[in-house]
């Protein structure tokens, strides 16, 4: 069987070829001449409504309101009222405020929708201490009161306008929120003495004591600063009792769950009355504003007793709510399948972030290690499998904004890729973690071409016009503009790939729900592809070429190959006796319906 007919070349591919074009292998200089995709209209599926939508229908966009757009200068310095939740605004500082707020994210659905987003995820939104030591909390993790929105980004009603008119478009809401700590108000007499309190982003301050420390006598005595005894909503949370109290933590061992994180106040997840008043605070927020699930911060942190009771709780608390899917997924920063499925299965969350695919994409097209590096992975994912969960709800991303973006690590990656080839990499980064079991996450920004200087501030650009001089002088992928401009470009080819991405995950069930088996993969940075089966038997087969020159697989498959459904380069193949003999385009993606 050829499949190296004439096609309509579609944006993603266009793309694509614009970029290998450019790539050094002149080996190569003629096949992107050839490059060509379809996309398949028969499977195409309605998206559900959003009340009742299944998480694995979803195509998620994560975001940091404070550096997306700016809907309502007026609320740029906080609060006007609550001095310790005002200032903290620089737009020449990346570790202050920029000014980005519900408005404005509210303002943007239409280029969402557009994108095929149909799930934003917020970082967190309730209200902050403002300023702690230098850095500001423009990010959200450092929250005071549980119970509103931080002023910076506007008021409750602001939310539920946002809320509503998402829904309206059939877009889901999911808010990022944190049961680890709260922000940094506690001392200790023994290394802060009573008048300090300084904080530091990043410094230890504080030794851990351990808990056989702390079981001998030898340990902090707590203590509020004077003036900052109330601050803190529901009010239980001002009690120092409700808290670890052991110092910092160094992410090892013991400390990793009772140390304060970075001289946040640590919460006491082991006490019973915390667990309970943890799990009121967050179905208080299911109830006044329904949001569509929660992402949770600091997963691995927090004991696992606390995720085991206060995760079904909440989803019980939201059926009664009337919101019958909803969804959390946590953070486990963590690329070990053994280490990130503990929390799924014994731990009851019902989902994680994937580390592991996003550690595993960057070792293959950033580093160009061999394939086996996904197979490896994939083959742990039976250890996600439960009675209510599996891989194919793991969230796929490639970057963030604590890991940094995938286009910064092509920056610096020792093959010195000329800016073409990344992006024909980056694009077949972001095929994978659409076409590959689990649900696709896109990074803000990430559509715009944006690279960064690292992980944490460094990877926290504006798509509003910046005034931070070391996001300007980045050279964005894709585009001659800089985070200078205003970047909500909807012809920017990255945009235009992942709208294309969206289309084919929505058109297609199996790459959705498909049971994924990989069916080819070796040592080098060549051809890696996976079948996805549905139940009913129907059956793909999708291939990725991870090498910047022309590669070619031999596959045996269960099944016969039918027909192309979509390619993102010239792809040529001869099936016959149920084996497949596959030439592929440079970095380039295939997709094949197969039938008995």
């Amino acid at each position: 069987m050829k499949l190296n007919k004439p096609l309509v070349l579609s944006s993603m591919a266009l793309s694509v070829t614009l970029a290998l074009s450019a790539c050094n292998d002149s080996n190569n200089s003629n096949e992107s001449d050839n490059n060509t995709s379809i996309v398949e209209q028969e499977n195409t599926s309605t998206l559900a409504h959003y009340l009742n939508r299944d998480i694995q229908d979803d195509v998620f966009y994560f975001v940091m309101p404070d550096r997306f757009h700016n809907g309502d200068t007026a609320n740029d310095l906080g609060s006007e009222n609550i001095a310790i939740s005002r200032g903290g605004f620089d737009k020449t500082s990346k570790s202050y405020y920029h000014g980005g707020d519900i408005k404005g994210l509210t303002d943007k659905i239409p280029y969402l929708k557009e994108m095929g987003i149909t799930a934003i995820w917020l970082t967190p939104i309730l209200r902050n201490q403002a300023v702690q030591g230098d850095v500001s909390g423009y990010h959200g993790y450092w929250v005071l009161d549980f119970t509103e929105i931080d002023p910076h980004l506007g008021t409750n009603a602001d939310l539920k306008r946002f809320i509503d008119t998402a829904h309206d478009e059939n877009i889901k809401v999911f808010f990022d929120i944190i049961t680890n700590h709260t922000a940094d108000v506690i001392r200790y007499k023994e290394c802060h003495g009573e008048g300090e309190t300084a904080f530091s982003d990043g410094e230890q301050q504080c030794e851990y004591k351990s808990l056989a420390q702390v079981a001998a006598g030898d340990k902090y005595t707590p203590f509020v600063p004077d003036g900052m005894e109330n601050l803190k909503v529901p009010s239980w949370l001002n009690d120092t009792k409700y808290y670890h109290n052991q110092g910092d933590s160094t992410f090892q061992g013991e400390n990793s769950i009772y140390g304060d994180f970075f001289g946040l106040d640590d919460i006491n997840t082991d006490d019973p009355e915390v667990v309970a008043g943890l799990t009121e605070v967050f179905k208080d927020i299911i109830t006044e504003f329904k949001p569509d699930g929660f992402r949770i911060d600091t997963v691995k942190h927090v004991n696992i007793e606390f995720w085991q009771a206060f995760s079904p709780a909440l989803v019980e608390h939201a059926k009664s709510q009337g919101l019958p899917k909803f969804f959390m997924f946590g953070e486990v920063f963590d690329g070990n399948p053994d280490v990130l499925s503990r929390f799924t299965t014994e731990g009851k969350v019902p989902s994680v972030l994937d580390f592991g695919f996003a550690f595993a994409v960057r070792n293959v097209l950033v580093d160009q290690k061999g394939t086996s590096e996904l197979a490896n992975l994939f083959a742990q994912d039976v250890k996600y499998r439960d009675h209510d969960s599996d891989e194919n709800q793991l969230l796929n991303f490639v970057g963030n904004h604590d890991f940094g973006r995938f286009a910064w690590y092509l920056q610096q990656s020792e093959h010195n890729y000329v800016e073409a080839e990344k992006l024909a990499r980056l694009t077949l980064a972001h095929q994978m973690m659409y076409f590959l079991r689990g649900i696709p996450v896109t990074y803000y920004g990430t559509e715009q071409g944006f690279v960064g200087d690292g992980g944490n501030h460094d990877s926290r650009q504006d798509m509003m016009p910046s005034q931070v001089a070391s996001y300007n002088d980045d050279d964005l992928l894709g585009t001659d503009k800089t985070t200078e401009d205003d970047n909500f470009d909807q012809l920017h080819p990255l945009y235009l790939a992942l709208k294309e991405m969206a289309e084919i995950y929505q058109a297609h069930p199996v790459l959705r729900y498909g049971q994924q088996q990989v069916v080819h993969s070796n040592d080098k940075a060549e051809i890696f592809a996976v079948t996805r089966t549905l139940p009913s038997g129907e059956q793909y087969l999708v291939a990725f070429n991870t090498a910047n020159h022309t590669s070619n697989a031999n596959i045996l498959l269960s099944q016969n190959v039918e027909k192309l459904i979509y390619q993102s380069g010239a792809a040529e193949g001869n099936s016959q006796s149920n084996q497949l003999n596959l030439n592929m385009a440079p970095l380039s993606v295939a997709i094949f319906q197969l039938s008995n």
